[in-house]
């Protein structure tokens, strides 16, 4: 008997190059090293350690931010409040141990629970009410900002305890001083990415941002759910303002003004779908990176901070643009 020949396109089966291609961080991978390679070609002072060490420093306060916009982004919601809250935590760190008496650690840890409670109330009014996200972080980033403006007294607070800068300081690496904030920074898109990809919860998270009524069906919490990732971007905010203490040495009010904006481009540029249920933690570090790259080589080249804005917008379009029509020949 004759074994019936299977069918061509079952023969030969997914291949890797289409693996590769389907993939959300390939494109954004290869947009990254493309705009390597000609900024190395075009500057001389580009490809060098001392240089990608400074663009890991320029951008390991949005790249942190970005990672508690990831999760949100990854339900299909949005955090325009995250640099207001980013911002109010730093205020709240800087004041307290300047000048409330508070140990270094005690006024971190309270930077922290203040970051989270607004990362709360953000995820309760989403889901419990429900409000839209994008109504409800609006409203917060307002909230956040005028309490950030009012307890500082629109003063610039000074004259910190060095624990709270120790993050901004270096180390060498070979030819290269690196900063411990960078470490702390790669170190949590390490802790999500796996976190993401190798736990059942970071399962239930995508399984919420494809379907929330079907995740609920299987079993899945989604109402816990939700409100525990606004919580925990919360605290990522907090993080990212501690990072931004280390690196300014002062409490800034006037800090984060952009920041929601920039983490959101990070994470469209790093191929999560602003519909949710797609994309990765990696993905955002690597969008973080071309944020980074595009800004820091368009300024050794000489070109003026307002078309480097425009350029990051161009970006983030064609990655909406690049999402949108992928997920119409997905259906």
């Amino acid at each position: 008997m004759t074994a019936t020949p299977l069918p061509y396109d079952q023969l030969k089966g997914p291949t890797t190059v289409r693996r590769l291609l389907a993939t959300p961080t390939t494109g954004p991978l290869v947009a990254l090293l493309l705009a390597c390679a000609f900024f190395s070609l075009t500057t001389e002072q580009f490809l060098s350690g001392g240089n990608f060490s400074l663009i890991v420093q320029q951008v390991m306060v949005v790249g942190t931010l970005a990672i508690g916009q990831t999760l949100i982004i990854l339900t299909a919601g949005i955090d325009l409040s995250c640099g207001a809250v980013m911002a109010f935590g730093s205020i709240v760190i800087a004041k307290t141990a300047a000048e409330g008496g508070l140990p270094p650690l005690a006024a971190i840890t309270l930077g922290l629970v203040v970051s989270a409670v607004f990362g709360l109330v953000n995820g309760l009014l989403v889901q419990l009410i429900p409000l839209p996200p994008f109504i409800v972080t609006l409203g917060m980033l307002n909230v956040a900002f005028a309490l950030t403006h009012i307890y500082s007294a629109e003063q610039t607070i000074t004259s910190l305890p060095a624990q709270l800068t120790a993050l901004g300081e270096t180390f060498p690496l070979g030819n290269t001083d690196i900063t411990y904030g960078s470490l702390v920074t790669i170190a949590l898109f390490l802790l999500f990415a796996y976190a993401l990809s190798g736990t059942s919860w970071g399962r239930h998270v995508y399984a919420l941002g494809n379907s929330p009524e079907a995740a609920r069906l299987n079993g899945i919490r989604t109402s816990r759910l939700t409100i525990g990732l606004y919580t925990l971007a919360g605290v990522v905010y907090g993080i990212a303002a501690l990072l931004l203490i280390s690196r300014t040495g002062v409490g800034d009010p006037q800090a984060g003004q952009t920041d929601n904006l920039d983490s959101i481009t990070a994470v469209v540029l790093g191929g999560t779908s602003l519909f949710g249920g797609r994309g990765s933690v990696l993905g955002t570090f690597i969008g973080v990176l071309i944020v980074g790259v595009f800004r820091n080589g368009l300024q050794l080249m000489g070109v003026a901070s307002i078309y480097q804005t425009l350029i990051t917008g161009v970006l983030v379009i064609l990655a909406v643009t690049v999402d949108q029509i992928s997920r119409r020949k997905a259906r």
